[in-house]
């Protein structure tokens, strides 16, 4: 099915010749049996809607060679370097030609890496708890996909490689993602005298939808329980700053919001390594975001919070909006708190 897909999908293609060129899979890719399967997906928060039809889809997967082949080596290439950050396989999305069989089987990508996953975790002493919130993010962005398009699907598997590679971790209304400085934020943090440059180690901070009101209580909370995590699961890693790249820090939204809005105060914790204006605009981000589809009409956008009346007003009257950059200073456990 995928090889007659890549047949008139160069990117495709390429992408299958690259995994087969690989080095031969170390690890076999088994799935929870059917019976099994629906408490597995459920502890991974995937919609109930969607359980049944997964079931279903399981022996497709499993019974075309070609796509048992891919699985395989896409299980192989994932769990590659496990634990290394910066290392993420390219999981491309597959073509919409190939229905829920494309669009839902890098589910079944994740629930064959599950074992060695949560194995991992357990070597690093990472409380049951932070495995399975971290790991149930599969199911929000299920759900994150419904809400956009009304089916079932993963929209972003490389997002979801970096939890199930270590990489990321959900803490509470946060999400911290083992990353290194990149040349831009790396010369900001060097320009103000940190110490800090470009591929030194950084936590990432991500900020999923789906989890309640972004309240400074509990950003606070999230970064207080990351200056305990990361010296106790990680001690031979060093994280002195926090970064953070989103459209949440583009500073065109405090002509729209209230001082005292979370927005605002979850900017405030920042500061920015450059301005909005030294970048190109990617206005469909907030647009997904906030409504839902990227591809929303900007002329019907609802006008319903202030959040929206802000994303759809600006975007009406020829305005654009761009990814901002911050960062701010850790400290160690037991120093007082630089996220007020």
């Amino acid at each position: 099915m995928l090889r007659v897909a890549a047949e008139s999908d160069e990117a495709l293609a390429a992408w299958l010749t690259a995994l087969g060129e690989a080095d031969e899979p170390s690890v076999e890719a088994l799935l929870p049996d059917a019976d099994e399967l629906p408490e597995v997906l459920l502890d991974l928060a995937v919609p109930h809607e969607d359980v049944n039809e997964l079931v279903a889809l399981r022996a497709r997967v499993l019974d075309h060679p070609d796509t048992r082949w891919v699985l395989t080596r896409c299980v192989d290439v994932l769990l590659r370097d496990l634990g290394e950050p910066e290392k993420s396989p390219r999981l491309p999305a597959l073509p919409e030609e190939l229905g829920e069989l494309g669009s839902c089987f890098y589910v079944f990508v994740f629930l064959a890496a599950l074992p060695r996953v949560r194995a991992y975790h357990r070597r690093r002493g990472i409380p049951d708890d932070v495995s399975r919130h971290t790991l149930a993010d599969l199911g929000r962005h299920m759900a994150v996909h419904r809400r956009g398009h009304d089916g079932r699907g993963v929209p972003v598997p490389s997002w979801n490689a970096l939890h199930f590679r270590g990489e990321l971790y959900q803490l509470g209304r946060l999400q911290f993602q083992r990353s290194l400085l990149g040349p831009r934020m790396g010369a900001a943090l060097a320009a103000a005298g940190t110490g800090l440059g470009p591929g030194d180690r950084c936590l990432n901070i991500h900020i999923p939808d789906f989890r309640g009101p972004l309240t400074p209580r509990a950003c606070r909370r999230s970064v207080d329980l990351a200056r305990e995590f990361f010296p106790r699961h990680f001690p031979d890693e060093r994280y002195d700053v926090a970064v953070c790249h989103s459209w949440l820090l583009d500073p065109q939204l405090k002509e729209y919001l209230p001082a005292d809005s979370n927005i605002v105060r979850f900017q405030e914790r920042f500061r920015l390594a450059d301005t909005y204006g030294e970048q190109a605009p990617d206005d469909t981000v907030p647009v997904g975001f906030v409504f839902g589809d990227r591809q929303l009409a900007v002329a019907g956008l609802p006008r319903r919070t202030r959040v929206e009346r802000a994303v759809g007003d600006h975007l009406r009257a020829g305005g654009h909006w761009y990814g901002g950059h911050g960062w701010f200073p850790l400290g160690r456990p037991g120093v007082a708190r630089p996220f007020p």
